[in-house]
């Protein structure tokens, strides 16, 4: 966990990954769909923030289609445990 948040500062993950998010929802057609997985609380938190900010107002480009973020239920982690952090959002390009 150290060696990933040093990682995460070095290399400016956090600030990418919104920028990126940003990036391809403006660049999609109407209709087209985003899914985003993370791993870790932090990249969570701005990918949920990010698409509220771009479905928020008169302004918006997408609709949001998870309103909780989908997880791997307990079968799945039994099989897989690295899926117990795992959170999936979706949206939808919608301008």
């Amino acid at each position: 966990r150290t060696f990933q948040a040093i990682r995460i500062w070095v290399n400016q993950e956090l600030d990418g990954l919104e920028r990126a998010i940003e990036g391809i929802c403006r660049r999609l057609r109407g209709g087209a769909r985003v899914v985003v997985i993370t791993f870790h609380s932090l990249e969570d938190r701005i990918v949920k923030h990010t698409l509220r900010a771009l479905a928020r107002g008169q302004e918006a480009i997408v609709r949001i289609l998870t309103k909780h973020p989908l997880v791997a239920d307990l079968d799945e982690r039994d099989r897989n445990p690295r899926a117990r952090s795992a959170k999936l959002r979706a949206a939808e390009r919608i301008a």
